[in-house]
């Protein structure tokens, strides 16, 4: 079988691994589970990879110490386990990697890390300063202090926004699962797909929701999901079993290769495209949305209709066509509220009338991203 050169060729790779393929049935750490995926991250080191680990585990870890039979429903319950649990699994891990002389870094993050840009920005140098000294980041949300409103809902998606901070090689899924399968793999007849070249190979495919152990909060969509972020910006992912890491991290063609279907874009334009959550929509004609999307141009006063949303000058913004679809994201250069004082006008009736300061575009095409 030959290897995929997708894999073989990544430098810097991001691994995720989810809470059923760290955890026993009770709750806690496996010990031969942690150990065997550290030897694999090891081995990857030892071929000079540079590798990130997004390990959900904390919860499940935290439960066993607590007396808890199950994962609780109650977010104070759940941080109360996390916060017992991060402890412990970062230290299992630390003496872990000990063993093949890499030192362990914790990273705990919450949305507003990826979604605010200066977070963002510091997030990436503290990232770099890591790899840059050798030392392997372990990374997981702070569930200790994330609210149900700003949380990442699983690490699927956290892994994809890593993978676009760190600039990755390759995404690696590890799962219960062997890959995407196009029905539920316990189905007579349902098929592996081992690769995935965009959305055309998904028609007809039932994805399912939720995971075997019941541990985790991700499932087959979110990784979907996940696959879809990162390979948008040309990251490549596979989705393989955690008790294959080594086949998959080695290359060998196991799982589910999904194949880039973008383009690598800087990192400020990845934060834009992928991390923020908009705070408003202008509302675009078609011949804005024509200049926006087929001549890349920036968008002007005269090719706004309106305006939704509580938004300041230098947030993320939708650009709604005049069906209401998002064709392309920007960091506006206006308040909300005067938005309406510039609807259909051109740069220089603004400027003419309202000051210089108004000639300008509203999203200039250097802060759009094409949705």
């Amino acid at each position: 079988m030959s290897l995929r050169p997708e894999v073989t060729g990544a430098r810097r790779v991001v691994v995720k691994v989810g809470s059923s393929s760290l955890t026993t049935a009770a709750g806690g750490i496996d010990p031969d589970r942690l150990r065997a995926l550290v030897d694999v991250l090891g081995a990857a080191r030892e071929r000079g990879v540079e590798v990130v680990l997004v390990s959900s585990g904390a919860i499940a870890a935290g439960l066993a110490p607590l007396g808890l039979r199950r994962r609780p429903s109650g977010l104070a319950a759940q941080q109360a386990a996390a916060s017992v649990g991060q402890g412990l699994l970062v230290h299992r891990y630390t003496e872990e990697l000990r063993r093949h002389g890499l030192i362990a870094g914790q990273v705990l993050l919450t949305v507003d890390d990826v979604t605010r840009r200066a977070h963002y920005r510091n997030a990436s140098q503290t990232f770099t300063q890591l790899l840059d000294l050798g030392v392997l980041p372990i990374v997981n949300e702070n569930d200790t202090v994330a609210t149900s409103e700003i949380r990442f809902g699983d690490n699927d998606r956290l892994a994809a926004l890593v993978a676009h901070l760190v600039h990755a090689d390759l995404l690696v899924l590890l799962s219960d699962v062997d890959g995407l399968y196009d029905a539920d793999p316990r189905t007579p007849g349902s098929r592996l797909l081992a690769d995935v070249h965009g959305l055309d190979d998904l028609d007809g495919v039932r994805i399912g929701r939720t995971g075997a152990a019941g541990l985790g909060t991700g499932g087959m969509e979110t990784k979907v999901q996940a696959a879809r972020s990162a390979t948008g910006a040309g990251v490549p992912v596979t989705l393989s079993r955690a008790d294959g890491a080594g086949e998959a991290v080695g290359g060998e063609p196991v799982g589910t290769l999904f194949h880039p279907t973008g383009k690598r874009r800087p990192k400020r334009l990845l934060w834009l495209a992928h991390a923020t959550e908009p705070l408003g929509t202008l509302h675009l004609d078609e011949g804005a949305v024509r200049a926006v999307v087929e001549r890349r141009a920036s968008l002007l006063a005269a090719g706004v209709t309106g305006a939704t949303g509580a938004f300041q000058a230098g947030d993320p913004v939708d650009l709604a066509g005049p069906d209401g679809v998002p064709v392309a994201r920007g960091l506006v250069n206006f308040d909300a509220d005067e938005v309406p004082r510039l609807v259909g006008r051109t740069s220089q009736e603004l400027g003419h009338e309202l000051g210089a300061g108004y000639e300008r575009e509203v999203v200039h095409r250097d802060d759009l991203v094409l949705l």
